[in-house]
């Protein structure tokens, strides 16, 4: 998976911006005094957030929005007026959230709405600690989750056209938004709530299928009782597709060149520019280089921005993780399947803790307002505990005969389209195939394994099938008492999160696959979503104790017992390959030896005195011991290159990082290169 994730490149071309809006006689002197702009402060809501000219005003007085994006699906409840106040303590007046539609209505027609899941009690909170709120309700969310947010039971309709006015998809919109928007309007500025801005879908410029659904949207949301400030987000080059009449268009920092200020004023004349998607990184995909931040750039951005009176955005504030299997995939030169720790270059550490960024920030904005700021909260405490063994385990091939009867089916049949889940099918996890076999010979899938798919033959692993690799040999030597089965089990490793392929993003076995040519018939399908439901009904009580090293598939547990007071950790999962790892029952998230990311976040409030129960899903080879550490070892990245397969482009690749002074390690296993970079 040779694929660099680079930062968006931090050119905004400021000054042409400056240039333009001088032209329209803006103001361009930040410093204000808004320390009186607060939820507590402004008890006669009579004017909410307002253009006037090219500023924005609350409640008739100037107001800059300095924003930061949290996403309370992806913080410990626990946990959320804690970020919160360090959000408020560092200098921003303004919290920006999306609402993922896929966690809270995972079935059609049911709603979760408390625990995780409780946005009015997070958007309560944040007016407490006296930020102001920008809610992204979707229907689309992006924020790098599986599709986008979207539920997958859309793609049951195999005609399912997403974020355009396909009856399908606005027949489903309507049914949730009759649910969520009521939760919303009582929280509007208006009727006493934080909420002062309402994003209308998110970036549909740069997919824009159906030019009548942002217009569908905003009347969807102003019909169901939204009154405050209505606006768009798109990059500079889509900036025109996205825009809505009468509704104030905002910048995403990807592709802004000085014709983006042209058009940014040509469509809605002098009016504030607002950069609503300020992103100081990328996103981390397995195999990939981890992004870092260039401070020294961010920072010149940053001021820039506030001396020619830009409100911004910053994306993210805090990260958070990808706890279970939210997080989507992306496609840049390849398919990049996204990791548990969900950084994004946020000024704040993926356990709450304040990065040097993060004390910059909170100085320059002190001495930009002239305020002094609230006191910081203390930090969180951790803990490294003890190295624990999983002295026992069961093997997946005993546990398939304790699960529901397999599904038969003459063809596969993908995830979203099993008949499990109450009908709505299966949106994450893994799924196996099972399937007799006479013959050996050359087993082909042409690319329809999504996304990765290990190979048994009964229990022997023959390899690996996946975006890389859509062919594998079959032994044709068979010493069987009976006829073989051939195992498939498929990883969904998460849906594409944007794109213009979204429709497509079906998992399991999509279509047919070949044994010599010839399509395979007369599967068995297994169900293996993985979630909490699956652990405590389906995974059944049939331990042994591990008397020697067994291989994956398989489950192992382990207890990790404590005192009354549990704190954060981080799991280390040295010598263990690939899986997923459960705390009491509740996905923690995916680990993967080949990084960059090392150890998983484990927040205190998971945990509980006396004994915890850690169970993981381990593919391919165990490791000997579970470990902990107090830090996220986030970096080290394997590149696992079959020497079969070089080419004398690799050395030439390695040849140049070895000039760019790149630090990397070339560690050599049988017919592999493991490729270690720091």
């Amino acid at each position: 998976m040779l694929t660099f994730l680079l930062r968006p490149v931090g050119i905004l071309c400021l000054s042409s911006g400056l240039l333009v809006m001088a032209q329209f006689g803006g103001d361009l002197s930040p410093r204000m005094n808004q320390a009186y702009l607060t939820p507590f402060h402004i008890k006669n809501r009579n004017v909410g957030l307002k253009v006037e000219g090219s500023s924005f005003t609350l409640d008739g007085s100037p107001f800059l929005i300095i924003a930061g994006t949290i996403h309370y699906f992806r913080v410990p409840r626990e946990y959320w007026r804690d970020r919160l106040l360090k959000l408020k303590a560092c200098g921003f007046n303004t919290l920006t959230t999306h609402i993922p539609w896929n966690l809270h209505e995972p079935r059609k027609g049911w709603f979760y709405f408390t625990a995780n899941l409780d946005f009015m009690a997070f958007i309560s909170i944040a007016s407490e600690v006296g930020l102001w709120v920008i809610l992204c309700p979707g229907p689309y969310i992006g924020s790098d989750l599986d599709l986008g947010g979207l539920p997958s039971w859309l793609l049951q309709d195999p005609k399912m056209k997403l974020r355009t006015t396909y009856k399908g998809f606005t027949k489903a919109m309507n049914h949730y938004f009759d649910e969520l928007i009521p939760k919303i309007v009582p929280l509007q500025y208006g009727k006493g709530g934080p909420i002062i801005a309402v994003q209308v879908e998110n970036e549909y410029g740069s997919y824009h299928r159906d030019k009548r659904y942002m217009s569908y949207i905003k009347k969807a949301l102003v019909t169901r009782g939204i009154k405050v400030l209505l606006m768009t987000a798109d990059d500079g080059k889509e900036l025109k597709r996205g825009h809505l009449k009468h509704v104030l268009s905002t910048l995403h920092m990807k592709n802004i060149k000085k014709e983006t200020y042209d058009t940014f004023f040509s469509i809605q004349g002098r009016t504030p520019i607002l950069m609503m998607v300020y992103t100081a990184s990328s996103l981390d995909g397995w195999g990939a280089v981890h992004n870092t931040l260039d401070s020294h750039m961010l920072m010149k951005e940053i001021r820039d921005m506030f001396n020619y009176s830009f409100s911004l955005n910053f994306y993210m504030f805090h990260g958070g993780t990808n706890f279970g299997l939210m997080g989507g995939s992306a496609v840049l030169d390849n398919y990049l399947p996204m990791i548990t720790s969900y950084g994004y270059g946020a000024l704040l550490t993926e356990n709450g803790e304040y990065t040097s960024e993060y004390l910059v920030f909170q100085e320059f904005f002190t001495s930009s307002f002239g305020v002094l700021m609230p006191q910081r909260p203390d930090l969180i405490p951790k803990a490294i505990y003890k190295s624990l063994l999983t002295p026992y385990y069961i093997s997946l091939w005993d546990v398939i005969p304790y699960l529901k009867e397999a599904i038969s089916s003459v063809k596969p049949i993908c995830m979203e389209k099993l008949s499990v889940n109450q009908g709505n099918g299966q949106s994450s996890g893994y799924i196996l195939y099972e399937v007799m076999i006479s013959t050996g010979g050359l087993l082909t899938t042409k690319n329809h394994v999504q996304d990765r798919g290990q190979v048994f033959l009964n229990e022997n692993y023959l390899g690996v099938l996946d975006h890389f690799t859509n062919q594998l040999t079959i032994p044709t030597k068979m010493d069987y008492k009976d006829i073989p089965t051939l195992r498939i089990l498929v990883e969904n490793q998460g849906r594409l999160a944007y794109g213009q392929d979204i429709n497509k993003e079906r998992k399991g076995l999509i279509g047919d696959i070949y044994l010599n040519n010839s399509p395979l018939r007369r599967f068995k399908i297994y169900s293996l979503d993985m979630k909490t439901k699956f652990l405590k009904r389906d995974l059944p009580n049939i331990w042994k104790p591990v008397s020697f090293k067994p291989q994956g598939p398989a489950f192992f547990l382990g207890i990790l017992r404590m005192g009354n007071y549990p704190k954060d950790t981080f799991i280390k999962m040295e010598g263990w390959t690939k899986g997923v790892i459960f705390i009491n029952g509740r996905n923690l998230g995916r680990y993967w030896n080949i990084g960059p990311q090392e150890a998983l976040y484990l927040p205190g409030p998971w945990l509980h005195p006396g004994s915890n129960e850690i169970i993981v899903f381990e593919e391919f080879r165990p490791g000997q011991e579970i470990r902990f550490t107090n830090i996220s070892h986030l970096g080290m990245v394997f590149w696992r290159v079959n020497l079969q397969h070089l080419r004398s482009s690799f050395w030439i690749f390695l040849a140049e990082l070895e000039i760019k002074k790149a630090e990397f390690t070339i560690f050599q296993e049988p017919e592999l290169f493991l490729i270690a970079f720091a």
